[in-house]
């Protein structure tokens, strides 16, 4: 019964914010991605990836950077996405363009999650992470993600949801993003995976208040 009365309220808090606040979301001043800098020492893009339209419809993603990043002393590989949404929203029949948790979207592609904890990010990067251990018959990765919109890093996808209905509410802002980052765990060495992602986070993660506002 708590359930249902809260999942009424979730629905009443949304229609109200939508109905009875400004309905044109501001859009902030941002860079574009195709200017992210490609070499940030000691990690290189050599070649950005570019998403079929069918997975840019599903997505609804705004603009974003998707690469492989390297270093070049010792050949490791980071697969990196961010992906902007410039407004979030969903109409009456269905149809959004809402930041989709990854949970949801990994064993559609066939990996299975088999360990997921939400860390803080401590190495100079204030917030919290999601860290999943997903497989694929042999192949296992490292991934962590989180959600970064206007100025807050979170894991958790409620809270996305409702600081997306606060912001909306007292800004008229529901821009945001997702970033995430998948390192390849070698010999089933997650301690050498770890250190990767620390290195190339602490590298990328400075640069992105330029093209995800805070």
């Amino acid at each position: 019964m708590l359930r249902l009365a809260v999942a009424v309220a979730f629905i009443l808090l949304n229609v109200y914010v939508y109905r009875y606040f400004a309905s044109d979301d501001f859009l902030p001043e941002r860079e574009l991605f195709v200017d992210f800098p490609l070499t940030v020492e000691p990690w290189q893009c050599n070649h950005l990836q570019e998403m079929s339209d069918d997975i840019l419809r599903r997505l609804g993603v705004t603009d974003y950077l998707l690469c492989d990043f390297v270093n070049p002393e010792n050949k490791t590989v980071v697969n990196v996405y961010v992906g902007y949404h410039q407004s979030q929203t969903r109409d009456t029949g269905g149809n959004d363009n809402l930041i989709h948790p990854p949970e949801h979207c990994l064993p559609g592609s066939g990996w299975d999650i088999i360990k997921s904890d939400i860390v803080p990010l401590g190495f100079g990067i204030d917030g919290e992470a999601k860290r999943v251990i997903i497989a694929k018959g042999n192949q296992r990765n490292l991934v962590y993600f989180w959600y970064q919109s206007r100025g807050r890093i979170i894991a958790r996808n409620h809270e996305k949801v409702l600081y997306m209905f606060l912001d909306r509410a007292t800004s008229r802002r529901t821009d945001g993003s997702l970033v995430r980052f998948t390192i390849p765990v070698l010999h089933g060495d997650e301690e050498t995976a770890e250190k990767t992602f620390e290195s190339v986070a602490q590298s990328l993660a400075p640069l992105l208040p330029e093209y995800v506002p805070n």
